[in-house]
C-alpha cells in the first residue's frame, strides 16, 4: 500500500490535532485513529471516528447513569450474557466510522450488508486513480469442484503466470482507454486540447472490477459484529476476509471484552439444528450414529462431522 505525500500529510495533520472531551475514549483505539492499516496490495482500513466502549454497552443494558460496575468481571459477565443470548440493542449504542480503500468487486460484495451508512468516492465527479488489485500467486485458484462459489487448487506455473499477465495487461489497457475517452489525466490536464472528451459518468464503465474505490462506512457495533461473523469466517472470499480480519483487530482494541465474547459465542461457536442436536445427544449416549441413521441431509451431516473434528488454532 502506497499513500501519496498529500494523503500522508492529511493523515499526519489529523493525528497531530487533539481536543479535550468529557466523552469516554479508548486509548488503544486512539493510538491507531486515522492511520491507514494496509490490506491487500493497495487497500487500507482507517478508523475515522467512534462512539462508546465496553462500558457503554453495560450502561445501555442497565440503563444506568454511571459507566458500568466497579468490577470488570461483572461487566464481562454481562457482555458475555448479552452476546450469548443475542440481546442486540446495547451493542447498537456504540458506533464506528471507517475509511476503506478496496477493489470494486469487493465493494459490490460488501454493499450487500445494508446496515451501514455509506458514502463512496464518485467517479461521476472525479477521475479514478490508476490503481488496481493484483492477487498474490497463492490466491490464484481454480474453481472448486464441490462449491459453486469457492476456490479449489492453486494454479501453478505457466497458467498462473498467464493469468497475472492478462489481469495486468487488461487493467492497464482499460485505464489507458478510460483516460483517452475522458481526454483528462489524473492531474486534470488535457492530452488533446482539440477534443471535449467523454463525460466521467460514462467513461468509468470501461474500467474493470479490480480497480480500487474508496468509501466511508459507518455502522453500530451490533451490525459490525454481524458483518464480521460472516466475512471473517474461513469460508468467506479471501479478498473481503482480509478486510474483516483487519476490522476485527480494530474491535479488539476498541471493545476488548465484547471482542472476547464475540469470538467465544459467535465467531468460533457452532449453531446446531434440532436434528443435529439430537444426533449429538445420541453420540454422547454411546450410540453409533451414521449418515444414514442420523436424520440429517448429506450436506448437514458433512458439516456436523467437520465441526466435531475442528481444532482451533
Amino acid at each position: 500500500m502506497a499513500l501519496t505525500p498529500q494523503q500522508q500529510a492529511e493523515i499526519d495533520a489529523q493525528r497531530s490535532a487533539s481536543a479535550t472531551t468529557r466523552r469516554p475514549t479508548v486509548p488503544a483505539l486512539e493510538e491507531i485513529l486515522y492511520l491507514a492499516l494496509p490490506v491487500l496490495d493497495r487497500g487500507f482500513v482507517r478508523v475515522i471516528d467512534y462512539m462508546g466502549d465496553d462500558a457503554a454497552v453495560v450502561q445501555a443494558a442497565r440503563v444506568s447513569y454511571g459507566r458500568g460496575t466497579k468490577k470488570v468481571s461483572e461487566d464481562r459477565g454481562l457482555i458475555h450474557y448479552l452476546l450469548r443470548h443475542r440481546h442486540s440493542t446495547p451493542f447498537e449504542m456504540c458506533e464506528i466510522k471507517f475509511h476503506v480503500k478496496l477493489p470494486i468487486f469487493v465493494a459490490r460484495q460488501w454493499i450487500r450488508h445494508r446496515t451501514a451508512n455509506v458514502n463512496e468516492y464518485s467517479a461521476r465527479y472525479s477521475v479514478l486513480d490508476n490503481e488496481f488489485y493484483m492477487p498474490a500467486p497463492a490466491q490464484l485458484a481454480a474453481q472448486s469442484s464441490s462449491n459453486r462459489q469457492g476456490r479449489g487448487d492453486v494454479l501453478e506455473g505457466a497458467e498462473a503466470q498467464r493469468v497475472l499477465t492478462l489481469l495486468r495487461e487488461d487493467a492497464a489497457r482499460s485505464y489507458a482507454h478510460y483516460e483517452e475517452m475522458l481526454n483528462e489525466r489524473e492531474d486534470g490536464s488535457r492530452p488533446d486540447e482539440g477534443r471535449q472528451g467523454l463525460a466521467r459518468e460514462l467513461a468509468r464503465m470501461n474500467l474493470s472490477l479490480n480497480f480500487y474505490t474508496q468509501w466511508y462506512w459507518k455502522t453500530d457495533l451490533h451490525n459490525l459484529l454481524h458483518f464480521l461473523s460472516l466475512r471473517a469466517d474461513p469460508h468467506a472470499q479471501y479478498e473481503i476476509r482480509v478486510y474483516a480480519d483487519k476490522m476485527l483487530d480494530v474491535v479488539a482494541k476498541w471493545v476488548p471484552i465484547t471482542h472476547e465474547a464475540f469470538l467465544q459465542h459467535r465467531l468460533h461457536a457452532v449453531t446446531l439444528s434440532a436434528a443435529a442436536m439430537a444426533a449429538v445427544k445420541r453420540m454422547l449416549a454411546g450410540e453409533t450414529v451414521t449418515a444414514e441413521n442420523s436424520g440429517l441431509g448429506k450436506r448437514e451431516w458433512a458439516e456436523l462431522q467437520a465441526e466435531l473434528a475442528r481444532k482451533e488454532d
